[in-house]
């Protein structure tokens, strides 16, 4: 892996100090549900245009590393190509998660992630998953039928909690598959940006290709929506992405694990302050043993960990 300082660029600063990056990614990615939230617009198209408002951005930070270090190599841009089918999937389901349970909510059951991939990791790479994994596991899974609705659920926030958690379940899914690839194909520290742009790329394809059969493409950029989704593109897909990309490969699995409860944390409060949202006790019980659960798994060296779906 290369592991040579990023030179003459303005990451310079923050690759010195991936705390702080990978704090400021973290935030930033945190107020992706609510983008989504105000843009108001199907969940594909927002999936499609958060991608395809991001690539020309991308592209001009890919074309400067090109010059620097030279072109990516094949396997790379094939790793980075279908990480991005993963992300349109993780796009798209974690879409129709907000619809269904909030902003908020929705954040926290995407960051189920943490807890998919070390067993994705023992079953593809062979990889130890220890008893710590296990007790996770299960606080993680006990947080998942909390926010379901399960119990209490006349109090439940959501429009349809239980298919929401079915939706936040699934992105965890997909979006530990992006992790495991994307994690191959972002192995030179130096070039964050080459690999996000052809996930990026073929991310937002995907979302389209998706959308289309379930009509919920719509093309025409409306205001405010596409104001919210170029936010959204610009803040997060680009700045917050290679803000995290920075920051945590470069940081001790303790910090990390801390990390990991930022955006999540940060999407509940913000749809609370915002959206007016509002779980229940017994959901947000569920986020607490969710976030123990992030925490927990976070702390082990030898899992790949990253800020969760957004």
């Amino acid at each position: 892996m290369h592991q040579a300082k990023i030179e003459a660029t303005p990451l310079k600063k923050l690759v010195d100090r991936p705390a702080l990056a990978a704090v400021l990614g973290a935030l930033v990615i945190a107020t992706s549900a609510i983008l989504v939230r105000l843009a108001d617009v199907e969940p594909s198209t927002a999936a499609f245009f958060r991608c395809a408002y991001a690539v020309p951005v991308l592209a001009i930070i890919a074309r400067s590393e090109t010059r620097r270090f030279g072109l990516l190599d094949r396997k790379t841009v094939n790793l980075a190509a279908v990480a991005g089918l993963f992300f349109a999937a993780d796009l798209v389901l974690w879409h129709h998660a907000i619809a269904q349970v909030g902003a908020g909510l929705a954040t926290v059951l995407g960051n189920t992630q943490v807890v998919i991939v070390p067993f994705l990791a023992w079953l593809v790479l062979r990889e130890a998953v220890g008893r710590q994994i296990v007790i996770a596991v299960l606080l993680v899974m006990t947080g998942v039928v909390m926010i379901s609705g399960v119990f209490g659920a006349g109090d439940a926030y959501g429009r349809n909690p239980g298919l929401g958690v079915l939706f936040g379940v699934g992105t965890g899914f997909a979006y530990a598959g992006f992790i495991l690839v994307q994690r191959q194909a972002n192995r030179d520290l130096r070039r964050p940006g080459g690999p996000l742009l052809y996930a990026t790329g073929v991310a937002a394809l995907a979302s389209l290709a998706a959308g289309l059969p379930l009509g919920e493409i719509d093309l025409k950029p409306t205001w405010p929506a596409h104001g919210w989704l170029l936010l959204l593109a610009l803040g997060v897909q680009v700045g917050g992405w290679l803000l995290i990309s920075v920051g945590l490969p470069r940081l001790p699995a303790a910090v990390t694990s801390v990390l990991l409860t930022v955006q999540p944390i940060g999407s509940v409060l913000m749809g609370q302050l915002l959206l007016d949202e509002r779980p229940s006790v017994i959901q947000l019980s569920g986020v607490a043993l969710i976030l123990g659960g992030l925490i927990l798994t976070g702390r082990r060296k030898a899992v790949p960990v990253m800020v969760g779906s957004g």
